[in-house]
């Protein structure tokens, strides 16, 4: 696991996933480490100021089709609202450009292991890959994530999974036991 105090990049579904905490009682019993983990990466981020987003804010967007951006009432919520107030204030190098080209990045890394990879997850490791310091992506439930993660390491994007076991899992069994 990366140090708590480095910079990371947050996949929409860590905030999404950190808002179930709104109702615990309605999380499943697999789900809660997970739940309660996005929690505390959302919250490290936000106090100590380290995420790294892209300059086109095409993150934010997508946090903002996902999330509330009144800040509530969920942990998640916040961290959109924090995202808000803050983003331009981050530091040049943690606001990312990156270049459209076609569906995909140019700062995406080229490598037959990602020829398959999300088209709408692509803008997290293009601005991965572009950063001077290749911060870590935060990965929550997105299991197709467990798939790639070969593929980023030998390009040199680490991601975090912060439900590694549940994630594991999800993709063994859409991967049918494999």
């Amino acid at each position: 696991m990366t140090a708590r105090h480095e910079k990371r990049i947050i996949d929409t579904n860590v905030p999404a996933t950190a808002n179930l905490a709104v109702d615990p009682e309605s999380i499943e019993a697999d789900q809660l480490a997970c739940v309660l983990a996005c929690v505390e990466e959302v919250e490290s981020v936000v106090n100590g100021g380290r995420l790294v987003i892209d300059a086109g804010d095409e993150i934010f967007d997508e946090y903002r089709a996902n999330l509330s951006m009144a800040g509530q009432p969920g942990v998640g919520d916040r961290f959109l609202k924090w995202v808000h107030d803050h983003r331009w204030g981050f530091p040049d190098e943690d606001r990312v450009p990156i270049t459209k080209a076609g569906d995909s990045y140019e700062e995406f890394p080229n490598h037959p292991g990602l020829e398959s990879f999300d088209l709408s997850d692509r803008k997290f490791v293009a601005v991965a890959n572009s950063h001077p310091a290749k911060p870590s992506i935060s990965e929550a439930t997105d299991s197709k994530w467990w798939g790639w993660k070969d593929a980023l390491a030998e390009v040199g994007v680490t991601v975090i999974f912060l439900c590694e076991d549940w994630i594991k899992e999800k993709y063994s069994e859409k991967m049918g036991g494999s």
